[in-house]
């Protein structure tokens, strides 16, 4: 038996690497289950997978894609426990873009079934990575002020949904201007844009307030606005480079306002915790998800054999996830 899965041979451009391709059917080993595939989405770290320039790479050739959810469709000997149909994140260690992939029954990240499945298909990195920024860096209470760019990612929707549950307040730093009321209707306290200058007026935005959070996840020149708005003793986290420009090191602002530059990876993460320290992190995303609190957009949906026109609306200005389907 054979399956569709979308592979590359070399590492490379997405566009120029990826071919769909027909590739055995695994069956699943005692102790095993075998998933099948119902949504997976595209996320930046998948092209630098695909190029050779992320963290933690695939043996070629390797099936591409970080993120999806299935359910359960075979047990292998010896499983107990589980039940088919369950819901289930997809086994993305072997690459998420394919129809059936098999997994441990001991690992699997079980779904609520309150949440609903576009939802979950992008469940599993975004938002528990925008919930650790938020509780696992620093000590915030309600009504700290914190800041971010690339406000409309989707990393950034969670950040600012999670942020309003929480009672903090956010600036979001954008690009475009139409971009300014849609995110302030999702919870933004403030929306600036960037390369305005915005960094000069932070005390009249907060109030005077100091902001003791910044979440970076572009670099250049906004991850040093954000530097300066940050107040004494404030702490930007880099978890993402989406712009190559060098950051200047920020001497006076360290020295003089005592600022801390650290960073964050959740793949590393959830290998420290465990598989039980994300569940604990999942469950807090899942009961926002389940009763409305985080509610990320859908902009398109594709199957597997348009990854290309897919890949491409990823590219596009949106203010919304792209999903693949088998």
């Amino acid at each position: 038996m054979y399956q569709s899965a979308i592979r590359h041979h070399s590492f490379g451009k997405p566009l120029e690497v990826l071919q769909l391709e027909q590739i055995p059917r695994p069956d699943p080993e005692p102790g095993e289950v075998r998933v099948q595939l119902e949504a997976a989405t595209i996320n930046p770290s998948d092209s630098g997978m695909i190029g050779g320039s992320y963290g933690r790479l695939r043996e070629l050739p390797a099936v591409a894609g970080r993120e999806g959810v299935g359910v359960v469709e075979k047990l292998g000997m010896g499983v107990s426990g589980v039940a088919l149909g369950t819901r289930v994140r997809f086994p993305g260690e072997e690459g998420a873009w394919q129809e059936f992939a098999c997994a441990a029954a001991s690992d699997l990240l079980v779904v609520p079934e309150a949440v609903p499945i576009e939802q979950a298909a992008i469940s599993f990195i975004n938002p528990p990575t925008a919930y650790c920024l938020l509780q696992k860096t620093v000590a915030l209470a309600a009504g700290d002020w914190l800041v971010q760019n690339a406000g409309n990612s989707a990393l950034g929707l969670c950040v600012i949904q999670m942020a309003k549950a929480f009672g903090y307040k956010s600036i979001s730093q954008v690009r475009r201007p139409e971009l300014v009321e849609p995110l302030k209707a999702m919870g933004a306290d403030r929306v600036v844009l960037e390369g305005s200058g915005w960094a000069k007026n932070i005390s009249e935005m907060t109030g005077g307030a100091p902001v003791k959070l910044a979440l970076n996840s572009i670099g250049g020149r906004s991850a040093i606005d954000q530097i300066k708005a940050l107040g004494a003793g404030g702490t930007q986290v880099t978890f993402g480079g989406m712009v190559s420009d060098k950051v200047r090191f920020p001497t006076r602002f360290l020295i003089f306002n005592n600022v801390r530059l650290v960073g964050f990876w959740w793949d590393q993460y959830a290998r420290r915790e465990g598989s039980e320290g994300v569940r604990r992190v999942m469950d807090q995303v899942y009961a926002m998800m389940a009763d409305g609190r985080l509610k990320l957009p859908i902009e398109g949906v594709y199957p597997f054999r348009q990854y290309k026109a897919a890949i491409e609306h990823d590219r596009q200005p949106r203010l919304g996830k792209i999903l693949l389907k088998p």
